[in-house]
């Protein structure tokens, strides 16, 4: 009997132990067939952009170049390098001020609440939702009345307030999980709501101001409408409008210029994912459970 139970649960042991390995060979040929998929992509871009004219067509889309020439990279990086360093121009004091007035108004929303204060926060999270076709032109009149310019200045103005109410959002949920002991321990010892803010919380906001500075930093360099309306031009405007004229609009005369232009404007945000992406998904999650 005790022979029989022992065979038996060898038996589901090793049924289970097959299983578990099945499932794990599943879940690794699905994962490879996801990268592959998403490669694929990168690996036209890659392969177009060392093909000279001749050989960058969509008949050749898939083959790899006769000889591998350098001249689209050196092209494309003479035609952007102005561009990328506005683009940085734009891309930090944008990410910079939105997380810093996220942070503010997150902290008085969440633990210095005033009467209104789910009304006013209705309110900024309202700007989440009016997309930026519906209200260009109204911003462009806005813009020519003010005397504000066209250039880097006004779009750092823009993504500004267009990126409050995310990081608003954000910093709001983070600061919900701060137990409300802790700020009340501030205010026995006599501290303010700014010295609270400074001494206290700011600090153990890291995580919600690598996400916000993730997300303002991709949402910025990647912009080509505000660039477009508000940019000045190619030749005063950032990174996408020295792309878009690298590839001549819609005629797309220049194949591999124009993949060589991609990669080398994606640069910047691959870097940003590379280094803090891990701090992403934890910064994302840490204001999702309060307690």
């Amino acid at each position: 009997m005790a022979a029989d139970t022992s065979a038996l649960t060898a038996k589901r042991t090793v049924a289970r132990t097959t299983g578990i390995a099945w499932g794990r060979v599943v879940r690794y040929i699905l994962l490879l067939l996801s990268l592959v998929f998403v490669l694929i992509p990168v690996y036209v871009l890659f392969v177009t952009s060392f093909k000279n004219g001749a050989e960058a067509s969509p008949a050749t889309t898939w083959y790899l170049p006769d000889s591998w020439d350098p001249t689209n990279w050196i092209n494309a990086w003479n035609e952007l390098k102005g561009g990328l360093v506005r683009s940085l121009m734009l891309v930090i004091p944008s990410s910079l001020i939105s997380a810093m007035l996220g942070s503010a108004n997150g902290f008085v929303l969440s633990k210095w609440r005033f009467p209104g204060a789910n009304l006013v926060f209705t309110l900024v999270l309202f700007g989440m939702f009016i997309p930026y076709q519906a209200v260009m032109i109204p911003l462009m009149r806005m813009v020519t009345r003010a005397g504000l310019g066209f250039g880097i200045s006004t779009l750092i103005l823009m993504h500004v307030v267009y990126g409050i109410p995310i990081c608003t959002l954000i910093f709001r949920n983070y600061y919900e999980t701060i137990p409300d002991e802790l700020i009340e321990a501030a205010e026995v010892d006599g501290a303010g709501m700014l010295r609270t803010y400074f001494s206290v919380v700011l600090p153990i906001s890291v995580p919600s101001f690598v996400v916000v500075i993730i997300w303002q930093f991709t949402a910025a360099w990647n912009d080509f409408l505000f660039a477009l309306f508000f940019g000045g031009g190619a030749q005063s405007g950032p990174v996408t409008l020295a792309l878009n004229n690298l590839a001549h609009g819609s005629i797309m005369a220049d194949y591999g210029a124009s993949m060589s232009g991609a990669l080398i404007a994606s640069v910047p945000t691959l870097l940003v994912y590379i280094f803090l992406g891990k701090y992403f998904v934890g910064g994302l999650m840490a204001g999702s459970v309060k307690g």
